[in-house]
Protein backbone atom coordinates (compact mmCIF):
# COMPACT_ATOMS: atom_id res chain seq x y z
CA UNK A 1 0.00 0.00 0.00
CA UNK A 2 1.40 3.73 -1.03
CA UNK A 3 2.78 5.30 2.24
CA UNK A 4 0.74 8.53 0.58
CA UNK A 5 -2.35 9.93 1.48
CA UNK A 6 -5.13 9.51 -0.97
CA UNK A 7 -7.71 12.08 -1.61
CA UNK A 8 -11.46 11.55 -2.30
CA UNK A 9 -11.38 12.89 -5.48
CA UNK A 10 -8.37 10.41 -6.97
CA UNK A 11 -6.25 10.42 -9.93
CA UNK A 12 -4.31 7.43 -10.13
CA UNK A 13 -2.76 8.33 -13.43
CA UNK A 14 0.93 7.11 -13.41
CA UNK A 15 3.10 10.36 -13.72
CA UNK A 16 4.77 9.41 -16.54
CA UNK A 17 1.36 9.60 -18.76
CA UNK A 18 -0.69 12.10 -17.11
CA UNK A 19 -0.92 15.76 -18.87
CA UNK A 20 0.54 18.94 -17.22
CA UNK A 21 0.18 22.65 -18.07
CA UNK A 22 2.73 24.47 -16.96
CA UNK A 23 1.58 28.01 -16.12
CA UNK A 24 3.26 31.96 -14.86
CA UNK A 25 1.70 35.08 -15.41
CA UNK A 26 2.87 38.63 -15.43
CA UNK A 27 1.09 41.16 -13.47
CA UNK A 28 0.08 44.62 -12.58
CA UNK A 29 1.21 43.89 -9.26
CA UNK A 30 0.56 41.61 -6.05
CA UNK A 31 -2.55 43.13 -4.70
CA UNK A 32 -5.37 40.64 -5.68
CA UNK A 33 -7.96 42.54 -4.64
CA UNK A 34 -6.69 45.62 -7.25
CA UNK A 35 -4.00 43.94 -9.28
CA UNK A 36 -4.59 42.27 -12.69
CA UNK A 37 -3.41 39.62 -15.66
CA UNK A 38 -1.16 41.15 -18.33
CA UNK A 39 0.30 38.25 -19.51
CA UNK A 40 -0.02 34.31 -19.60
CA UNK A 41 2.06 31.95 -20.64
CA UNK A 42 2.10 27.85 -20.84
CA UNK A 43 3.72 24.61 -21.93
CA UNK A 44 2.34 21.32 -22.13
CA UNK A 45 4.09 18.49 -21.00
CA UNK A 46 3.08 14.77 -20.74
CA UNK A 47 5.07 12.91 -18.06
CA UNK A 48 8.64 14.03 -18.21
CA UNK A 49 8.19 15.12 -22.08
CA UNK A 50 8.49 19.07 -22.65
CA UNK A 51 6.16 19.65 -25.54
CA UNK A 52 7.86 23.00 -27.00
CA UNK A 53 5.79 23.01 -30.29
CA UNK A 54 2.60 23.54 -28.08
CA UNK A 55 3.16 26.78 -25.77
CA UNK A 56 0.58 29.64 -25.14
CA UNK A 57 1.15 33.05 -24.44
CA UNK A 58 -1.46 36.02 -24.65
CA UNK A 59 -0.76 39.34 -23.48
CA UNK A 60 -3.99 41.35 -21.94
CA UNK A 61 -5.51 44.26 -21.13
CA UNK A 62 -5.56 44.67 -17.84
CA UNK A 63 -8.73 46.37 -15.47
CA UNK A 64 -5.92 47.77 -13.56
CA UNK A 65 -3.32 50.38 -14.41
CA UNK A 66 0.18 48.98 -15.16
CA UNK A 67 2.34 50.43 -12.05
CA UNK A 68 6.37 51.60 -12.91
CA UNK A 69 7.50 48.59 -10.67
CA UNK A 70 5.68 46.04 -12.11
CA UNK A 71 6.91 47.50 -15.93
CA UNK A 72 10.62 47.34 -14.36
CA UNK A 73 9.82 43.23 -13.50
CA UNK A 74 8.16 41.99 -16.99
CA UNK A 75 9.26 45.10 -19.37
CA UNK A 76 5.17 45.00 -20.95
CA UNK A 77 4.73 48.57 -21.17
CA UNK A 78 1.04 50.61 -21.53
CA UNK A 79 1.16 51.04 -25.61
CA UNK A 80 2.43 46.80 -25.77
CA UNK A 81 -1.12 46.20 -24.69
CA UNK A 82 -3.35 48.79 -25.59
CA UNK A 83 -4.72 47.04 -28.47
CA UNK A 84 -4.66 43.95 -27.45
CA UNK A 85 -8.12 42.06 -25.77
CA UNK A 86 -9.38 42.08 -22.75
CA UNK A 87 -8.75 39.15 -19.93
CA UNK A 88 -12.13 37.71 -20.31
CA UNK A 89 -11.09 37.27 -24.09
CA UNK A 90 -7.74 35.74 -23.29
CA UNK A 91 -8.76 33.34 -20.14
CA UNK A 92 -11.92 31.93 -22.83
CA UNK A 93 -8.38 30.69 -24.57
CA UNK A 94 -6.54 29.48 -21.57
CA UNK A 95 -9.10 27.45 -20.30
CA UNK A 96 -9.47 25.84 -23.69
CA UNK A 97 -5.61 25.28 -23.69
CA UNK A 98 -5.45 23.82 -20.37
CA UNK A 99 -8.57 21.38 -20.44
CA UNK A 100 -8.15 19.09 -17.76
CA UNK A 101 -4.84 18.84 -17.62
CA UNK A 102 -3.19 19.29 -14.26
CA UNK A 103 -1.55 23.06 -13.60
CA UNK A 104 1.79 23.33 -12.56
CA UNK A 105 3.67 25.99 -11.56
CA UNK A 106 6.17 28.16 -8.92
CA UNK A 107 3.82 29.27 -6.18
CA UNK A 108 0.92 28.23 -8.77
CA UNK A 109 -1.08 29.39 -5.88
CA UNK A 110 -0.57 33.34 -6.64
CA UNK A 111 -1.03 32.44 -10.43
CA UNK A 112 -4.65 30.56 -9.63
CA UNK A 113 -5.48 33.62 -7.84
CA UNK A 114 -5.36 35.78 -10.29
CA UNK A 115 -6.38 33.88 -12.87
CA UNK A 116 -9.72 32.88 -10.99
CA UNK A 117 -10.52 36.30 -9.95
CA UNK A 118 -10.20 37.60 -13.52
CA UNK A 119 -12.69 34.63 -14.51
CA UNK A 120 -15.45 35.81 -11.83
CA UNK A 121 -15.17 39.44 -12.49
CA UNK A 122 -15.62 38.29 -16.13
CA UNK A 123 -18.35 36.54 -14.83
CA UNK A 124 -17.15 32.66 -15.68
CA UNK A 125 -16.39 29.54 -14.05
CA UNK A 126 -13.49 29.21 -11.83
CA UNK A 127 -11.06 26.55 -13.14
CA UNK A 128 -11.26 23.55 -10.77
CA UNK A 129 -7.62 21.66 -12.33
CA UNK A 130 -5.87 19.97 -10.12
CA UNK A 131 -2.61 21.83 -9.50
CA UNK A 132 0.62 21.15 -8.19
CA UNK A 133 3.57 23.67 -7.02
CA UNK A 134 6.87 23.17 -7.83
CA UNK A 135 8.25 25.41 -4.83
CA UNK A 136 6.58 22.94 -2.43
CA UNK A 137 8.18 19.93 -4.04
CA UNK A 138 11.47 21.39 -3.83
CA UNK A 139 10.92 22.41 -0.32
CA UNK A 140 9.60 18.46 0.14
CA UNK A 141 12.71 17.32 -1.60
CA UNK A 142 14.72 19.85 0.20
CA UNK A 143 14.16 17.83 3.53
CA UNK A 144 15.06 14.35 2.10
CA UNK A 145 18.18 14.82 0.17
CA UNK A 146 21.40 16.12 1.69
CA UNK A 147 24.03 15.30 -0.75
CA UNK A 148 22.86 17.24 -3.65
CA UNK A 149 24.10 21.09 -4.27
CA UNK A 150 20.54 22.34 -5.51
CA UNK A 151 19.22 21.04 -1.96
CA UNK A 152 22.09 21.68 0.45
CA UNK A 153 23.33 24.97 -0.57
CA UNK A 154 19.80 27.15 -0.86
CA UNK A 155 18.48 26.65 2.18
CA UNK A 156 16.67 30.12 2.15
CA UNK A 157 16.48 29.86 -1.74
CA UNK A 158 12.82 30.04 -2.59
CA UNK A 159 13.34 31.94 -6.22
CA UNK A 160 12.31 29.98 -9.49
CA UNK A 161 15.29 31.91 -11.07
CA UNK A 162 17.78 30.75 -8.48
CA UNK A 163 16.79 27.39 -8.11
CA UNK A 164 16.78 26.23 -12.13
CA UNK A 165 20.36 28.42 -12.26
CA UNK A 166 21.79 25.51 -9.96
CA UNK A 167 19.65 22.75 -11.62
CA UNK A 168 21.79 24.01 -15.07
CA UNK A 169 18.44 25.36 -16.24
CA UNK A 170 19.82 28.63 -18.82
CA UNK A 171 17.82 31.82 -17.66
CA UNK A 172 17.99 35.30 -19.89
CA UNK A 173 16.91 38.62 -20.53
CA UNK A 174 13.46 39.88 -18.56
CA UNK A 175 10.73 37.91 -16.78
CA UNK A 176 8.30 36.42 -19.25
CA UNK A 177 5.21 34.23 -18.59
CA UNK A 178 6.20 32.73 -21.68
CA UNK A 179 9.80 32.15 -20.97
CA UNK A 180 8.95 31.66 -17.24
CA UNK A 181 6.80 28.74 -18.05
CA UNK A 182 9.34 26.86 -19.77
CA UNK A 183 11.72 27.45 -17.19
CA UNK A 184 9.23 25.91 -14.38
CA UNK A 185 8.74 22.97 -17.06
CA UNK A 186 12.33 22.69 -16.97
CA UNK A 187 12.16 21.97 -13.24
CA UNK A 188 9.50 20.13 -12.61
CA UNK A 189 11.20 18.06 -15.40
CA UNK A 190 14.92 18.10 -13.49
CA UNK A 191 12.32 16.75 -10.18
CA UNK A 192 10.63 13.77 -12.42
CA UNK A 193 13.60 10.99 -11.92
CA UNK A 194 13.46 12.21 -7.90
CA UNK A 195 9.77 11.43 -7.54
CA UNK A 196 10.91 7.93 -8.77
CA UNK A 197 13.41 6.84 -5.85
CA UNK A 198 10.79 8.14 -3.35
CA UNK A 199 8.34 6.32 -5.00
CA UNK A 200 6.07 8.82 -5.96
CA UNK A 201 4.55 7.57 -9.23
CA UNK A 202 1.11 8.55 -9.90
CA UNK A 203 -0.86 12.27 -9.70
CA UNK A 204 -2.75 11.60 -6.70
CA UNK A 205 0.59 10.55 -4.77
CA UNK A 206 2.33 13.95 -6.26
CA UNK A 207 -0.71 16.14 -5.20
CA UNK A 208 -0.95 15.41 -1.68
CA UNK A 209 2.87 16.45 -1.46
CA UNK A 210 1.77 19.62 -3.28
CA UNK A 211 -1.79 20.41 -1.13
CA UNK A 212 0.21 21.90 1.67
CA UNK A 213 0.40 25.13 -0.72
CA UNK A 214 -2.17 24.96 -2.87
CA UNK A 215 -4.95 24.23 -0.20
CA UNK A 216 -4.82 27.27 1.95
CA UNK A 217 -1.53 28.20 0.66
CA UNK A 218 -0.95 31.49 2.90
CA UNK A 219 2.90 30.49 3.98
CA UNK A 220 3.74 30.29 0.12
CA UNK A 221 2.01 32.71 -1.24
CA UNK A 222 2.95 35.46 1.52
CA UNK A 223 6.33 34.50 0.80
CA UNK A 224 6.32 35.94 -2.46
CA UNK A 225 4.56 39.56 -1.88
CA UNK A 226 7.79 41.09 -2.25
CA UNK A 227 9.27 38.76 -5.31
CA UNK A 228 8.15 38.67 -9.17
CA UNK A 229 5.01 39.77 -10.06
Amino acid sequence: MSRFAKRADRDTRLLSEADFTIVDTELTGLDEKRDTIVSIGAVRMNGSRINIKDTFYRLANPRAELKRESILVHGITPSDIQQKPDAKTVLEEFCRYCGDSVIVGHFICIDMEFINNELKAAGMQTMKNRTIDTFAIYEWIKKRITDHACFELMPNSNALYEISKCFDIPISGAHNSEMDAFITAQLFQRFMPLFEEFGIRTVDELLAISDLSIRGGDKFCKATETSNF
